[in-house]
């Protein structure tokens, strides 16, 4: 076991040593505590706590370690948090998990102290596939789900018992850890259910096709059927797979956008309407109607409440998982998707 405390000019250090490199900011009064544990060459449970902060593992950094096969999945203890990663921004609350990798950027922001426990591991450990890892990344692996309820229990004890195992034990300890993690993370990504399959490898190229193409005013469920081959019917047919609808998912993925923006310091000198061409709402009274239906405020409401100076964004938010309840189906695109 071991223990350090340390000061905001130590933290950078301490990241890459304990967990990834990263670039940080902090308060000049900044002090925090890390207690890890080894289990094995590559696997690491810890709990920390951190004072405010910002990390950020920048595009730049990636691509000078473009090996680095880090994962990190942080159990959030108390205080707020936030992670954006993968174009997904979620919000760490209590209990909560989350997974982040060092193959792409991400940023961490912690406007108040927080406490962790992580388990920290080389990616080819952990038992899924390539997109089913990459896709549960940014996601909020809720506190009250049955498999995060057996993990989150069996990591604080594994913690708590780890200089009591023998070498050979830890070992094993470290791996069933990273087969309950499997089992949360696969409740975590409806995009690839249905194992390899071809029906699952389109509606995950469909699903990051929308995502990439949010401004495009014209995106429409025909357009989305031409560019990947299917017809309409069975593009609806994959979108049900996941709760869904085409149109339904695009204004979700829109919503989702235009809130991170109206919630970022970076965008404050935009104005409402250009945040909603950004993302694809070209009927401002659309978007301002459809945004309050979702948060409960308007766009420019939320904005006056989450958005201002301080430590990076002030509200990076979780991704809304599809609705699964029976629903009409939509238009896909254009004013009618973003009002309806």
């Amino acid at each position: 076991m071991q223990i350090l405390e340390y000061s905001g000019e130590e933290l950078e250090r301490v990241a890459r040593e304990f967990f990834m490199p990263v670039i940080t900011r902090t308060r000049t009064d900044y002090r925090g505590r890390v207690t890890v544990h080894e289990l094995g060459e590559a696997v690491t449970v810890s709990r920390s706590h951190w004072g405010q902060m910002s990390v950020v593992r920048t595009a730049r950094m990636v691509a000078r370690a473009p090996s680095d096969d880090t994962m990190l999945f942080c159990i959030h203890l108390g205080g707020r948090g936030y992670v954006h990663q993968q174009d997904r921004l979620v919000e760490l609350t209590a209990d909560a998990g989350v997974l982040s990798e060092a193959r792409s950027s991400w940023e961490r922001v912690s406007p108040t102290e927080s406490q962790t426990l992580t388990l920290r591991f080389s990616r080819a450990l952990l038992p899924l596939r390539t997109g089913e890892i990459t896709e549960a990344c940014a996601r909020s692996m809720a506190s009250a789900a049955p498999a995060m309820q057996i993990l989150a229990g069996y990591l604080d004890r594994l913690f708590a018992v780890a200089d009591d195992l023998t070498a050979p034990q830890r070992i094993d300890a470290g791996q069933a850890a990273l087969d309950l993690l499997a089992m949360v993370l696969r409740d975590a990504t409806p995009s690839v259910l249905g194992g390899e399959g071809p029906e699952a490898v389109l509606l995950e190229m469909m699903l990051v096709y929308v995502r990439d193409h949010l401004a495009d005013p014209n995106l429409r469920v025909e357009e989305l059927a031409r560019r990947h081959h299917v017809s309409v019917r069975r593009a609806y047919t994959l979108f049900e797979r996941i709760g869904t609808t085409p149109g339904a998912y695009l204004r979700e993925q829109r919503l989702l956008a235009a809130r991170a923006m109206l919630s970022d310091p970076r965008h404050c000198w935009l104005r409402v309407s250009d945040i909603a061409n950004a993302v694809g709402f070209h009927d401002l009274s659309g978007f301002d109607r459809a945004f309050r239906r979702q948060y409960g405020m308007t766009p420019a409401g939320w904005r006056r409440e989450r958005c201002h100076a301080g430590f990076g964004p002030a509200d990076l938010t979780q991704e809304m998982p599809p609705r699964r309840a029976n629903r009409p189906r939509q238009g896909f695109g254009g004013v009618n998707s973003g009002a309806t």
